[in-house]
């Protein structure tokens, strides 16, 4: 854990943390160099300890840093101190984009084409240098309070992807915005980005995401087999130029999307052109099943070489670099490490092959007291001629009680010399999970990311006034944030309940449709002519009194109108009549 005060790199001096998660944390710090603040991303320790993966973290994070853009994070530096691998950025004070939506619910159409327009600009850059990011979603994208739009986490994104990490906390959090290709693991290209944005501007302009469920791979699911639920079913008035360029860029065939961010940048210029707002509907002009996985794969490998030559030419510019004298250092230095190396092994060798035979210790098995209590396992050890070290070692166990020993360092059934110091390794108990304030986030993505904890998650409807603004969210829970709870144990989320009335009685087409609004239901009236019913009323509704209303709700309603009378100017007069009755003629 790194400490307020602590410097990283004899240089960054940490003053908070800002922010927590499964790959990283992330400190404020000061530059005591260049005199001024940075942000500080640490990878976590069994991230650190992937040879593999640090390698192309450091890769990664280093290419990133040659892109410069306003909309793009700056990285500064990135380097390794102590074990602990570290990326410096530029530090931005603001709030990331979830942040905004669970605040304002949604974004207007122009701020969201703004949003959109600095995205895609900043992204463009990155594809111009074949960079993808691979895990556009809101919580990477901060805005500051004057708008500006920056976009983060180049780097371990793509370090991610490339290590092909599959932990469940990774992917909860970009699931929502997978691509098809990458949910079929045939691998990601400059188009799955585009797709990402795709569903990244969606959720800017409805509030909520095209596809939900109860677990990750339930969603991927619908990535790569439902299409699109229709965005102007639920913003009628979005002109169709706008939703065009969401149907474009979340098409599943590759094949349908923009090319790359630059082209999708340009569409964006003129979405809201009059000339454009009464588009024809975007059709896509392949088949959006034709992409099967073998295809993907190939199409990915296509793409690859333009990366792996790059990576070439980088890599023959820093062979340039090395000069004749510094190959000779290093031949020497090689020589001296490799003969020390080589003593190394024969003085171990000695001292493990013949050092019990000169001393005549004998070798004997070390005891398994896994499951033991620390009182017993020392004993039995001590039994045995083993010292036991002062120091014990405190791990997480699903399998092994608190206060119980899990393992020993050497292992049991090793072969030691008596007077071996061993470790315990003692269990602190089932890892703890940190129970978060759940109040006003979506309840379904709660959810979602609860049960990937192994937790059980508990739905409970409560009656709430105003609850216009807590649809579908989360109003209440049962554990107090900042609570500790160990796996498979419950948490209720309380949810707002809001029926629908009775719109027979007394409700006008205006009074419903006044309803409808402030809970988000969407209206379709149908007027029918009737002598059934008095004109004007409401005779049918296609959700039942008393039921639930969720957010995204759809309502028919049936109102009467009376049948139409006869025109009076269509009767034929009988003018011999008129006259004998009215004596005139």
């Amino acid at each position: 854990m790194i400490m307020k005060g602590q410097k990283i790199n004899d240089r960054y001096q940490i003053i908070k943390t800002i922010g927590e998660g499964g790959m990283a944390n992330v400190y404020l710090a000061y530059d005591t160099i260049l005199d001024r603040n940075v942000a500080v991303k640490v990878l976590r320790g069994d991230l650190a300890s992937d040879e593999k993966f640090v390698r192309r973290f450091q890769r990664e994070a280093l290419s990133a840093s040659s892109l410069n853009h306003p909309n793009i994070v700056e990285v500064y530096d990135v380097g390794e101190d102590n074990g602990q691998y570290f990326i410096v950025m530029e530090y931005i004070e603001g709030k990331h984009l979830k942040q905004l939506l669970k605040k304002r619910g949604n974004l207007t159409i122009t701020e969201v084409i703004d949003i959109m327009l600095q995205i895609t600009d900043g992204m463009a850059v990155a594809h111009d240098s074949y960079i993808i990011h691979r895990d556009i979603k809101p919580q990477n994208i901060m805005i500051l309070e004057n708008g500006l739009v920056k976009i983060t986490d180049f780097g371990i994104a793509m370090a991610m992807n490339a290590a092909q990490l599959t932990q469940t906390n990774s992917v909860m959090g970009s699931v929502h915005y997978l691509p098809p290709e990458q949910a079929s693991g045939t691998g990601a290209s400059l188009q799955s980005d585009i797709y990402s944005m795709g569903i990244l501007m969606y959720e800017l302009l409805c509030g909520h995401l095209p596809y939900r469920g109860d677990n990750a791979v339930e969603i991927a699911l619908k990535h790569l087999k439902e299409p699109l639920p229709s965005i102007r079913e639920y913003l009628p008035t979005l002109p169709q130029s706008v939703e065009n360029v969401i149907l474009k860029a979340t098409a599943k065939n590759p094949k349908n999307r923009y090319a790359d961010a630059r082209e999708m940048h340009e569409d964006l210029k003129t979405v809201m052109d009059d000339s454009r707002i009464d588009e024809p509907r975007y059709e896509y002009p392949y088949p959006e099943d034709e992409m099967d996985a073998k295809e993907m794969e190939e199409n990915i490998k296509q793409e690859e070489p333009k990366e792996d030559k790059k990576d070439k030419k980088k890599d023959d510019v820093i062979a340039k670099q090395i000069t004749k004298d510094d190959l000779k250092k290093q031949n020497k230095l090689l020589i001296v490490l490799g003969s020390i190396f080589a003593g190394l092994v024969l003085i171990t060798t000695t001292i493990i092959v013949f050092l019990p035979m000169i001393t005549g210790g004998k070798e004997v098995t070390v005891p398994d007291v896994s499951g033991m209590t620390v009182k017993k396992a020392i004993k039995k050890l001590q039994e045995k001629g083993f010292k036991i070290a002062d120091d014990q070692k405190e791990v997480d166990s699903d399998e092994v009680d608190e206060g119980k020993v899990v393992k020993t360092n050497p292992a049991g059934g090793s072969k030691k010399v008596k007077g071996k110091e061993i470790t315990l390794y003692v269990s602190s108990g089932t890892k703890k999970i940190t129970i978060e304030d759940y109040t006003d986030q979506n309840y379904i993505e709660v959810k979602a990311e609860l049960e990937a904890k192994n937790l059980t998650v508990i739905t409970e409807v409560k009656k709430v006034d105003n609850a216009q603004d807590k649809i579908g969210k989360v109003i209440g829970q049962s554990v107090e944030p900042g609570t500790k709870i160990s796996p498979k144990e419950s948490i209720t989320l309380y949810i707002p309940e809001i029926k629908y009335p009775n719109f027979a009685n007394g409700y006008t087409v205006e009074t419903i449709q006044s309803w409808c609004n402030t809970y988000g239901v969407t209206l379709n009236i149908e007027y029918v002519e009737t002598n059934d019913y008095t004109p004007g009323s409401i005779y049918y509704q296609s959700k039942s009194p008393n039921a639930r209303v969720s957010a995204g709700d759809n309502l028919d309603i049936k109102v009467a109108k009376g049948k139409e009378q006869p025109d009076t100017n269509d009767v034929q007069i009988d003018e011999n009549a008129v006259c004998e009755t009215s004596g005139l003629c």
